[in-house]
């Protein structure tokens, strides 16, 4: 890239940079607290374009969405296992609780999941995959 083709000069944009990352913490990713950190910058991204393409976050969402699915791919595997158990094993690797899933689905239709008295629908496979950034394929 030429230098001279840049909106501004590289002061100029390492000022604009930092006023970003202030905002939201966009990183690479080294570790498993900067993996969960970007994970919940992509899912607060998707909430906000709500299925939108034409929003000025597009961009940014995909950018993010790439960082953890390249960082997921060389770190991090899912166990080959029921439905429920891969939800398990993410709500455990993630730290999350039940309710922490508020949004996809309640802590009650989370507990029967786990507890082997409802599969996962395809809506809730949908939002799981999203939320945990893996194919949909690892709840069905």
């Amino acid at each position: 890239m030429n230098a001279d083709r840049l909106p501004g000069s590289f002061p100029d944009i390492a000022r604009s940079w930092a006023a970003l990352q202030a905002q939201l913490p966009i990183t690479p990713i080294r570790n498993e607290q900067d993996y969960q950190t970007m994970v919940e910058l992509s899912s607060a991204l998707a909430d906000h374009l709500n299925g939108k393409e034409n929003e000025p976050l597009t961009d940014l969402h995909a950018i993010v969405s790439d960082l953890v699915r390249s960082w997921k791919a060389q770190n991090v595997t899912l166990p080959k296992a029921e439905p429920r158990e891969v939800l398990r094993h993410l709500l455990e690797t993630h730290g999350l609780r039940q309710k922490d899933l508020m949004g996809i689905a309640s802590p009650t239709v989370v507990s029967d999941i786990l507890a082997g008295r409802r599969a996962i629908s395809k809506k809730v496979a949908k939002a799981l995959a999203q939320r945990f950034q893996t194919d949909v394929s690892a709840f069905l």
